[in-house]
């Protein structure tokens, strides 16, 4: 066989090629998958050495609530590790033909609620700066030296420790008074990477101060480190190394409902609270430093006032009907009402109890009687705020209808809001395209800003229509009128297609994004998002309207009926994702957003859960009036067995 000249050639340079790149191949990395070429070879990098977990290089961890009141989430605490630390081991061989010490330093981050480090262009995307990092306490401390390391042909083990802390780039927006308050920034619940930076001396020299010390910045930020050293990852003949631990760390936070109720003083102004409450719950010092929740007290103000009917009935017995809710409506004359707002507790520890021993909260909207004219709402907050999170609450709320398919007034919530006291330290990132609206009770006259730290979350679930996707108002109900003499004008029928949801209540999944108009989707009415094969239906009523909402009909017994069940807000940085069911495994979405239509908050926040009595005018097409349902004659009842938040 003939083999042109010109072919023979170009298959040798290939060969030669195919040769180099092997050879490349072979010194770019061992089997230890250490980088061999440079002045140095680390391999053996374990980030936590003083922790293992059978068959998996993931370690589990929960967030240890004691102390963390006042100084932040420590990872691991002083109970989960000796010392309160990880401790970190790697080998190091020494290439450089003499003694020499190397410079290294170890780096974190959090994978699961973070921004790509990379835009679709490979630059870096500036929204990385806010991603959760650090390395040592002390992030001013830098690189550290390892001990003269000889040139000879062996490896040496390096071993230090670390721990993960809140606000570990000393952003000075959470400090006070010269104090790091490290809660102001608390650890992200979710998976941790870990990478080790080693360098030569030389190397480090040439290090820009951003890239040695994480919590310095200059006119574009912070440098984030991941984004700065990837570039040396597997990169044979550099004089820098940026190493993967194979185990990583998921963390996830469980308050314990039965370690106590805590009451803060600010609800409960002029009054000495402090020898109120009981074991479980009040002002002591164990719960003050021990218990994860917290007793809270809704802000009522004039807009909540409702003209309510003068009855007192027990609406959730099986007696209270359609009809008797129409005849009270048509037949009790304005100047025969009682002029009310929902009522709050006014001492600590009379609605709310913590049980140790069943590990769970119980709250109460108290029952009342004639001539004690009163609604009155109840609630708990979390004590310790996130950034991001997939917030689990397994819950017996009270059941809103009766058997007869009459609302009872209250609004269970489940829902996230900013984080207290209010300031700087806790804002939410800046709406450059005409801003927020500055408050969240202002009308449409309110100024835009910039900057606020108002963010929320909800689950709203209450007796109410869906607006979507008609883009009508939903179904007009007829208004009884007084004439007892002919029973079709006072005793009015239900629109059929609110009969057929007669047993289900809706389920209202909101954010308020304060009407940023940032997204690229903003827009007003209804608009469709898919989500895993499901389409959801988005409303908001103008362009200055603070909230996006979705609802649907969901069925009264399965959520409150039962034993207990599962709601679930999955706050991530680019969307949120609301789900129920009646176990982990077997939970639904109810509804989903992302941030072409929302401004998604980024800022720290608690979750609250209340059953609480709304004005109907909040909720057009309520086919329940407030006003005109009975105040309660017993008590209702809702129980917080356990969050998870993950």
């Amino acid at each position: 066989m003939k083999v042109h000249p010109m072919k023979f050639r170009n298959k040798i340079w290939l060969l030669q090629i195919f040769l180099l790149v092997g050879l490349l191949g072979c010194g770019r990395r061992n089997e230890n998958g250490d980088s061999s070429n440079g002045p140095f070879t680390v391999r053996d990098f374990n980030a936590l050495a003083n922790l293992s977990e059978a068959n998996s290089d993931t370690i589990k961890l929960s967030l240890d609530y004691a102390g963390a009141f006042q100084n932040g989430f420590e990872i691991p605490s002083v109970r989960q590790t000796q010392g309160g630390k990880f401790q970190f081991i790697f080998s190091i061989k020494n290439n450089t033909g003499k003694p020499a010490r190397f410079r290294y330093k170890i780096h974190y981050q959090n994978e699961t609620y973070k921004f790509n480090e990379f835009d679709s262009d490979g630059k870096f995307n500036q929204l990385a700066h806010e991603n959760f990092y650090g390395s040592w306490d002390d992030t001013t401390s830098g690189f550290r030296l390892t001990e003269p390391i000889p040139s000879d042909g062996e490896f040496h083990s390096v071993s230090d420790s670390f721990r993960i802390v809140g606000n570990p780039r000393f952003e000075r927006k959470c400090f006070e008074q010269g104090v790091n308050q490290r809660w102001k920034r608390n650890p992200r619940v979710g998976n941790y990477s870990f990478n080790i930076i080693v360098a030569t001396e030389q190397a480090f020299d040439q290090l820009p101060s951003t890239a040695v010390h994480f919590n310095k910045f200059d006119s574009s930020g912070y440098t984030n480190p991941t984004f700065f050293f990837s570039k040396y990852e597997d990169s044979p003949g550099q004089d820098i190394a940026f190493v993967s631990s194979k185990k990583t760390l998921k963390v996830d936070a469980r308050p314990d409902p039965g370690a106590g109720v805590y009451t803060n003083p600010y609800y409960f102004p002029g009054i000495d609270i402090t020898s109120m409450g009981n074991d479980n719950c009040g002002t002591s010092e164990r719960i003050f430093l021990d218990a994860a929740f917290e007793q809270f007290i809704n802000n009522v103000d004039k807009s909540m006032r409702f003209e309510n009917i003068p009855v007192v009935r027990d609406v959730m017995g099986d007696d209270y009907t359609q009809t008797d809710y129409n005849w009270d409506k048509a037949f009790y004359r304005r100047d025969e009402t009682v002029s009310v707002l929902p009522g709050v507790a006014n001492y600590p520890c009379e609605t709310v109890s913590s049980d140790p021993i069943t590990r769970s909260i119980t709250m109460r909207n108290p029952g009342t009687k004639e001539g004690v004219w009163k609604k009155e709402s109840v609630g708990i907050r979390t004590r310790h705020g996130f950034t991001y999170g997939k917030y689990r609450l397994k819950c017996k709320l009270t059941e809103l209808l009766n058997k007869n398919h009459v609302w009872n007034g209250l609004t269970n919530a489940i829902w996230l809001l900013t984080q207290p006291p209010g300031g700087e330290w806790n804002q939410r990132r800046s709406c450059d395209k005409t801003g927020y609206m500055e408050t969240y009770w202002g009308g449409d006259n309110d100024k835009r800003v910039p900057l606020i730290s108002y963010s929320e979350i909800d689950f709203e679930i209450l007796k109410a229509s869906p607006y979507c996707p008609s883009y009508d108002y939903p179904p007009l109900v007829k208004n009884p009128m007084g004439d007892a003499r002919n029973s079709e004008k006072w005793n009015v029928g239900t629109p059929s297609d609110l009969k057929q949801v007669a047993d289900k209540i809706t389920v209202a999944c909101t954010n308020w994004d304060m009407a940023c108009p940032q997204p690229s989707k903003f827009d007003v009415g209804c608009q469709e998002v898919s989500y895993e094969s499901k389409t959801f239906y988005s409303h908001r009523w103008t362009d200055k309207y603070r909230a996006l909402s979705q609802k649907t009909y969901q069925s009264d017994d399965e959520l409150f009926g039962s034993e207990f069940y599962y709601f679930e807000i999955d706050w991530r940085p680019t969307e949120i994702i609301w789900r129920i069911g009646p176990s982990p495994d077997k939970m639904r979405v109810v509804g989903y957003m992302n941030d072409q239509s929302t401004s998604i908050p980024n800022n720290q926040m608690t979750l609250i859960v209340t059953q609480e009595y709304h004005n109907t005018k909040w909720w057009p097409g309520s086919p329940f009036d407030q006003e005109n349902l009975p105040f309660p004659s017993k008590d209702l009842i809702g129980k917080i067995y356990e969050l998870v938040i993950e």
